[in-house]
């Protein structure tokens, strides 16, 4: 006779005994959620170790589905070790932490990313770290800023809203020689335009650190905040995993699974709105109220030449994010150019891209700059970012908006 179970309902819930079969397989991982981790026993729970991956200690250190995500974007940028965090701004931060303390010198492109040169400015320089901002453009402004106490160089590939293109390879190579390392915000590149842990062919360049927006790309929905930083060093990748672990920095597994659902589709949607930014751009080219077409693939624009070196060497189209600017006649007054954007209905007025929907956004770029860059034209910029609208169908809007609020 089998003896009966006494325990309290709630109780045989808790520690029911039910344990599914392992081999099932479906298209999409698992997703496990979890802040306690199970150990079992003592010994394992004093001899784990989660920071090789090996192991499971706490849900902040990672879990099947945190570790899942971090070894397909390895796949994606060519790296080694990478950890999560809640934004792309956050990677930024990581990365800077982990590797800069007080008396240190950084060098930020004057192009950059803007919440990174505010972050500098910000915490950085109250923690007693000193920065300098150098021309993207120009290596030798690089070299000569370079400080004995200089620890970090950012790039950027290409620089942010004005999109134009460094010789990357130039820059990293001026790091290298004076053996300071470099850091990458590769959310445009995303792994496909071009790899930054191999940036030759052949294993002999590579950068330090990227930090990645998965916001963008990976995402691809607009909806998900999240980004990534990613070496192929093992003494950094200890540095990101202990700066994650001492501030608590981690990501929820629902956000892992939106992009673990979506980075199957990278290349494709990427591709589908490399194509579509093409197009536009110039379609710009040929309008009237447009002084400058900044779209790294798109011949004349600054740095176009190095674009072409680092992603389409071989002698391909290249490959470029679905991300551009134009520089609108300095004759037009500011109202124009707002009602111009405001006027637009398949654009639609919001920050980021790599989403579904194009975006359009007016910026000030003077004030965004130390000095106005001489390779930019005057006048009023404008970035657009396209999504998988049909591209004659965006080319029609911009066509109606420029005729309402353009005419000069």
């Amino acid at each position: 006779m089998t003896e009966k179970n006494t325990s309290h309902i709630s109780t045989q819930l808790i520690h029911h005994g039910y344990t599914p079969p392992p081999d099932f397989q479906a298209p999409q991982p698992g997703i496990f959620k979890a802040s306690t981790v199970f150990f079992p026993n003592v010994a394992a729970m004093r001899q784990r170790d989660w920071k090789d991956k090996s192991a499971y200690t706490y849900g902040t250190h990672g879990t099947p589905t945190s570790f899942t995500l971090e070894e397909r974007l390895c796949a994606l940028e060519g790296g080694k070790h990478c950890v999560l965090t809640p934004s792309g701004l956050t990677a930024l931060a990581v990365a800077s932490f982990a590797i800069l303390k007080t008396g240190d010198h950084i060098l930020l492109p004057d192009n950059s990313y803007g919440p990174n040169k505010v972050l500098a400015a910000g915490e950085l320089t109250s923690f007693g770290i000193s920065h300098t901002f150098y021309n993207a453009m120009d290596p030798q402004d690089l070299a000569s800023k370079i400080k004995p106490n200089t620890q970090l160089v950012w790039l950027e590939a290409p620089g942010s809203i004005s999109m134009e293109f460094p010789d990357l390879i130039g820059l990293i190579k001026v790091c290298q020689s004076h053996r300071v390392l470099t850091a990458l915000d590769n959310t445009w590149g995303a792994g496909i335009a071009f790899k930054p842990f191999d940036l030759l062919g052949d294993g002999s360049l590579s950068v330090d650190l990227t930090a990645h927006a998965l916001t963008k790309y990976p995402s691809g929905g607009g909806d998900v905040l999240m980004g990534s930083v990613m070496t192929c060093n093992d003494g950094l990748a200890t540095k990101l995993k202990m700066t994650m672990s001492r501030l608590g920095i981690c990501v929820g597994p629902n956000d892992i699974e939106s992009i673990l659902r979506s980075l199957p589709t990278i290349s494709l949607r990427y591709a589908a709105q490399d194509l579509s930014a093409r197009q536009l751009a110039q379609w710009w080219k040929g309008q009237k109220a447009c002084v400058q077409v900044l779209h790294p693939a798109v011949e004349g624009s600054p740095g176009h030449e190095h674009w072409q070196a680092l992603c389409a060497s071989d002698g391909s189209a290249g490959h470029a994010a679905g991300l551009f600017s134009v520089m609108l006649h300095p004759s037009l007054a500011q109202v124009q150019v707002d009602a111009f954007c405001d006027s637009l209905s398949l654009f639609r007025l919001g920050y980021s891209w790599g989403g579904p929907i194009s975006l359009v956004v007016p910026y000030n770029i003077a004030s965004l700059r130390s000095n106005w860059p001489s390779h930019l034209q005057q006048g009023y910029l404008v970035r657009f970012s396209t999504g998988f609208e049909d591209p004659q169908d965006l080319i029609h809007d911009l066509a109606k908006a420029v005729e309402q609020c353009l005419n000069f």
